[in-house]
């Protein structure tokens, strides 16, 4: 079996903004399409105030969702985790 070679890959702030405003906007079309309000979701998922949920949502003071967060969000909306990252 071949040893699998991993490379150094540069990673700009940029690149990780735009992976984690897809993540926000994805999980705010859900949240709308379901009807749920921001502080029914973050309610729902642990949080004491909406700002847990609409910050990450539009990424605000680089607030975003960690894993744990979209594991409960899907859990909550009733998909599948990797709708986020599709």
């Amino acid at each position: 079996m071949d040893k699998f070679s991993i490379e150094p890959i540069e990673f700009t702030s940029d690149e990780i903004k735009v992976f984690y405003e897809n993540i926000g906007k994805k999980v705010k079309k859900l949240r709308a399409e379901r009807g749920v309000s921001q502080l029914e979701l973050a309610l729902s998922i642990g949080f004491k105030s909406v700002s847990s949920v609409a910050k990450p949502e539009i990424l605000i003071d680089n607030k975003h969702f960690n894993l744990e967060h979209l594991y409960k969000i899907a859990k909550v909306l009733d998909v599948e985790i990797k709708y986020f990252f599709e």
